[in-house]
C-alpha cells in the first residue's frame, strides 16, 4: 500500500510538472484565452496611455493595486544592459527602481561574471493593470530580469521582441535544474540582486530556490530575500520597498529573517502547490469575477490619469537618455511565449499560500 501511495505521489508529481512546464513554453496560447479588457476597465484605460504624466515620481497604493505618478523610463540602452519586449511599453518605474536596475547592471558586469541585463516588464507609463502577464507592477516598484545575458550587440528591435526564453528547469524533470544551463554568474547575479537594501523580495522558480540553497557557500544573509513562486524559471522579478517619503505607498510585510530554505521551500516540493482548485460545495452560486475599474483603485489614480502628459518619451528618459527607437506601443499587448505571460499567483506571490 505505501509502495502504491508513493507512486501515486510521484506519478502526480510528474504530471502537475509537465503541465506547469507545458504553461511555461507555450503562454502564448494562455495568452490568447484571455478575454479583451471592457473599454472602460482599469486595464482598458491605463494600457492605453502611451506617456507619464507630469508631477513628483509617487507611488499609489499597493504593488497589486495601484498606480504611480511622476515615472520615468530605463533607457533602451545602456552600457551594460538592454530593455526587452519594446512594444510591451512597460520599461517605466519609479526612478528608485530604474536607478537600481542601472547600478545592478553595472556591479554585476564589473564583480560577477555577468555581461549585463535583458530587462523585462517593469510598468506601463502610468503603472496600473496590465491587460496581460501580471497582478503586480502596477507602482512602478516591480521588474523582471532575465535569467538570458545581455549579448555583446546591441539587439535590433526585432530581436528584441522575438528573442526566446530560456528556462532553467530540466525538460520532463519535477522541479530540477538544468546543469546544462545553470551556471554560477547567474548564482551571484541573483545574489548580487538580494544584497541591496531597498529590494524587499526576489521571486524566482521553487527548483531556482532550492539550488541556491543547497549550493550558494558565500554570506547567506540575504538569501532568505530570494521567494519562490510559480513560473519564474526564465528569469527573475525584483521588488523594491517603498521610497522614503513615499507616503501613499503600501508596503509588503518583510520577508522572515531566515534563509527561507526549510519548511516553506519543501511546501513547493509537495503536490499541494500544485494541485487543481477544490471544487465548490454542491448548491454554492458561482462568483463571477468582475473587472477592476479605476474607482476600485486608490483616489489619486483618477488624477494621475487625467494629470497632463510629459512633453516626450525621451524628456521622461532616466539620466536624460535618448528614448525608443519608433515603436508603436500596442493597446492590446499580446502575451509572450514564455512564463512572462503567465499571471502571478494571487495580489501577492509568496511562498504558501495566505492563512498556512
Amino acid at each position: 500500500m505505501a509502495l502504491h501511495t508513493t507512486r501515486t505521489f510521484q506519478t502526480l508529481l510528474k504530471l502537475a510538472f509537465a503541465g506547469l512546464l507545458g504553461a511555461s513554453l507555450v503562454a502564448g496560447e494562455v495568452g490568447a484565452e484571455q478575454k479583451q479588457p471592457s473599454p472602460g476597465s482599469a486595464k482598458a484605460i491605463f494600457g492605453s496611455v502611451s506617456l507619464p504624466n507630469q508631477g513628483t515620481a509617487q507611488p499609489y497604493g499597493f504593488y497589486a493595486k495601484g498606480c504611480m505618478s511622476g515615472a520615468v523610463a530605463l533607457p533602451v540602452d545602456g552600457p551594460t544592459w538592454q530593455t526587452m519586449r519594446l512594444s510591451r511599453n512597460r520599461r517605466w518605474g519609479n526612478p528608485a527602481m530604474i536607478s537600481l536596475l542601472e547600478r545592478l547592471s553595472r556591479d554585476a558586469a564589473k564583480s560577477d561574471g555577468w555581461p549585463g541585463l535583458l530587462v523585462g516588464d517593469i510598468s506601463q507609463p502610468r503603472g496600473g493593470p496590465m491587460f496581460n502577464g501580471h497582478a503586480s507592477h502596477q507602482i512602478g516598484l516591480d521588474a523582471d530580469i532575465w535569467l538570458t545575458p545581455m549579448p555583446a550587440h546591441p539587439l535590433s528591435i526585432e530581436e528584441r521582441e522575438t528573442l526566446p526564453f530560456t528556462t532553467m528547469l530540466q525538460k520532463n524533470a519535477f522541479l530540477t535544474i538544468n546543469p546544462n544551463v545553470w551556471t554560477e554568474s547567474r548564482a551571484r547575479l541573483l545574489m548580487r540582486a538580494a544584497s541591496y537594501p531597498q529590494v524587499e523580495r526576489i521571486f524566482v522558480n521553487p527548483a531556482i530556490k532550492k539550488k541556491m540553497c543547497d549550493t550558494w557557500t558565500g554570506d547567506r544573509t540575504n538569501l532568505g530575500k530570494l521567494r519562490p513562486i510559480y513560473g519564474h524559471d526564465s528569469h527573475f522579478h525584483i521588488r523594491i520597498k517603498c521610497p522614503p517619503g513615499s507616503t501613499a505607498c503600501k508596503p509588503q510585510a518583510p520577508v522572515p529573517a531566515d534563509d527561507g530554505c526549510g519548511r516553506p521551500l519543501a511546501w513547493w516540493f509537495t503536490k499541494e502547490p500544485w494541485a487543481p482548485p477544490k471544487p465548490p460545495k454542491p448548491g454554492t452560486k458561482p462568483v463571477k469575477p468582475r473587472e477592476v475599474m479605476v474607482s476600485d483603485l486608490p483616489n489619486a489614480c483618477a488624477a494621475v490619469l487625467a494629470a497632463p502628459s510629459v512633453d516626450s518619451m525621451q524628456a521622461a528618459t532616466f539620466g536624460g537618455a535618448p528614448g525608443a527607437p519608433a515603436v508603436a506601443p500596442m493597446a492590446v499587448v499580446p502575451a509572450a511565449a514564455s512564463d512572462e505571460a503567465l499571471p502571478d499567483i494571487g495580489p501577492v506571490p509568496d511562498d504558501k499560500p495566505s492563512g498556512e
